[in-house]
């Protein structure tokens, strides 16, 4: 007779296994390849290198041996591709009830200044129980947890749910075709009821997390034309006025320099009460490591050293960050010029249930009104998506949530608001309104995606990985 229960222990061996035997090496051949996300690489579709990362993880998952598995990879003209897999209900799980699994490929540049000695971002590297390298947390190693997960089930012989994944490969560019992708596949695909998204975060290595929100994000590119060629700035400074103090000002229109703190309605929302609640329940977990663990410079600090308040600010307050610039020469090399212009790449982060569209108006509005000195100021690149909100979770997720936190990490799951954001849950909220979301991921205090060091720890990965196990066959038996 099929067993109908997991069981914990050998789920957790298997899963430890499989990492051991074919996860971390496949994943290391993965983080090998610089295959970047589309804004940061215009050569992408010809390169061949997004093509060499699909191909890797496909041959694996046909190495894996799953019940009921069909895999293709679906790209269409001008698109990226999308690694499309069904999985069929297994050993009388239901068929009318479909769990969705999500991660993507593509990576962040490589930034290859900064990383500790021996390490680089396409150099996997296992020290300490991490492994390190760009893109393997964030989020490769996603599309290897999640058929591990199912296959550990088929092992034991305990019953799953008709399953779909999806790996995309836009991700870091704002998932701009995963829209196009989920509606053209939206008949395939079904009616989804329970999502389940690797490509977020934990709060510490005791526990398994859940993120209950993600912001919203904007970034343009706001460029202060003054002159039309540099001049001298002995002959012309007092006179010119700086096109970099220009930028400035018209930053000051939406951001308080002094605090930070974000300018216009559109900007800003209500708390709810129950994320309020949670990010005190998650700053008692955390204690300072919600700030500490940043790589600050000698005597540098935080805006606050309130835990819940940190916790808030990063999840459901706007904020902006400079972070690219032009016109801009190198220190080392720049002359005594007044330069003719400049331009700043700013990222708007939103709270999680404020409209995009609304600020991104505003944004625009407020930088191009009546220029100082008569500059000319343009706002282009506008790019953005709004955040997103997990619904209340039903009895029977958070009983799994909880089982499988106790049962992997010896402690209740825990929940918290995360700063980033994912494109691509707030779409599947929208299309599948009445589902249920688990949105989980491996990227810890130190984990530092996107930058030098991006890494994970390995035994946590394992865990997880058996999380996902425990929550899937829950979810068939509710």
């Amino acid at each position: 007779m099929a067993a109908t229960t997991l069981n914990n222990e050998q789920a957790l061996a298997y899963c430890v296994n499989k990492w051991d035997e074919t996860i971390i090496p496949t994943l290391s051949e993965y983080i090998e390849i610089p295959n970047q996300s589309p804004d940061y690489d215009p050569e992408w579709a010809t390169n061949g290198y997004m093509d060499q990362a699909v191909n890797l993880m496909v041959e694996w998952v046909k190495k894996q041996d799953v019940a009921g598995l069909a895999i293709e990879v679906v790209k269409d003209e001008g698109r990226t591709p999308l690694i499309y897999i069904v999985i069929d209900a297994f050993n009388g799980g239901p068929s009318e009830n479909t769990v969705m699994l999500y991660a993507h490929l593509d990576k962040q540049p490589p930034m290859t200044e900064n990383w500790s000695e021996g390490l680089g971002p396409h150099l996997p590297v296992i020290r300490d129980g991490r492994l390190f390298g760009r893109g393997g947390a964030d989020d490769g190693y996603g599309i290897f947890a999640s058929i591990t997960a199912i296959k550990a089930l088929q092992d034991q012989g305990v019953p799953h749910s008709r399953s779909v994944i999806l790996v995309e490969a836009s991700e870091e560019s704002g998932s701009t075709d995963l829209t196009h992708y989920v509606t053209s596949l939206a008949d395939r695909i079904g009616a989804v009821d329970f999502v389940v998204c690797l490509d977020s975060g934990t709060g510490d290595l005791q526990h398994l997390w859940s993120t209950t929100s993600l912001r919203g994000v904007v970034n343009v590119n706001l460029k202060v034309d003054i002159l039309n060629d540099g001049v001298h700035s002995g002959a012309a400074s007092g006179i010119v006025p700086d096109s970099f103090r220009i930028a400035r000002m018209l930053l000051n229109r939406i951001e308080n320099p002094e605090t930070g703190e974000l300018i216009g309605a559109p900007f800003h929302v209500d708390i709810p009460q129950t994320r309020v609640d949670q990010a005190n329940a998650t700053a008692g977990v955390l204690g300072e490591t919600v700030y500490s663990n940043f790589p600050w410079a000698t005597g540098a600090g935080p805006t606050t050293t309130d835990s819940a308040e940190a916790i808030l600010r990063k999840s459901w307050k706007p904020t902006l960050s400079v972070t690219g610039a032009d016109g801009l020469p190198p220190s080392a090399v720049a002359g005594n010029v007044l330069r003719a212009s400049t331009t700043l790449k700013l990222s708007f982060r939103l709270p999680p249930t404020a409209d995009a569209d609304a600020a991104s108006a505003f944004i625009v509005k407020e930088l191009t009104r009546d220029p100082p000195y008569g500059a000319t100021v343009t706002v282009s690149g506008d790019h953005g998506a709004s955040g997103w909100e997990a619904p209340a979770e039903a009895e029977w997720q958070l009983a799994a949530m909880h089982g499988a936190s106790q049962a992997f990490y010896g402690n209740d799951a825990m929940f918290i608001g995360e700063g980033g954001s994912i494109p691509f849950m707030g779409l599947l909220g929208e299309r599948f309104p009445s589902a249920l979301f688990m949105v989980t991921g491996v990227l810890d205090g130190i984990s530092n995606a996107h930058g030098p060091d991006e890494s994970f720890d390995l035994d946590f990965a394992k865990k997880l990985t058996a999380s996902v196990a425990f929550i899937i066959a829950a979810h068939a038996s509710k």
